[in-house]
């Protein structure tokens, strides 16, 4: 699996002119899911986002020269209660070295990745709770709004060793 990680002060997903989910401070996620992708890809990435240390310690001196208010990089989005909107990708497996035009033969098929996209939810969610995970809807032309907190940017994927 393959995610763009973008910590944010808030975010949200609109469909056919509705917003249909939104959130404050926290974690917008585009998640791709592969061909090769298995359960244990979808328990590896859940692990990660919600450990991710992305957000600053307040009550500690950032002890830099920068603009940063707190320590950097001490505290995960469940450490400061933050919200997560989880956004399906296929086109993150998107192939564009020959021509013009992407090939998407990586990306899991439709119904296989939304088995796999709920099981990531659900381990979100079983370890945040169901008010702080938000998602998109799976198959839609989505409109995506993100107000970036940093900015703060991380690609990861499950395969990278």
């Amino acid at each position: 699996m393959k995610v763009v990680i973008q910590r944010v002060k808030q975010a949200s997903v609109t469909v056919n002119k509705e917003v249909i989910s939104q959130i404050n401070k926290g974690l917008m996620l585009l998640v791709g899911i592969s061909t090769e992708d298995s359960k244990e890809d979808v328990e590896k990435l859940a692990n990660k986002v919600l450990r991710l240390k992305l957000f600053e310690d307040l009550g500690v001196d950032a002890n830099t020269k920068t603009e940063w208010v707190g320590k950097p990089w001490q505290k995960s989005v469940v450490d400061i209660k933050g919200e997560i909107l989880s956004v399906s990708q296929f086109t993150l497996y998107g192939n564009i070295k020959k021509g013009a035009k992407p090939d998407f033969h990586r990306a899991q098929k439709g119904h296989v990745a939304q088995e796999l996209y709920e099981m990531f939810l659900s381990l979100l969610r079983a370890e945040m709770g169901e008010d702080k995970v938000k998602d998109g809807q799976f198959g839609a032309m989505m409109d995506v709004g993100i107000v970036n907190d940093g900015p703060v940017t991380i690609v990861w994927d499950t395969r990278d060793k």
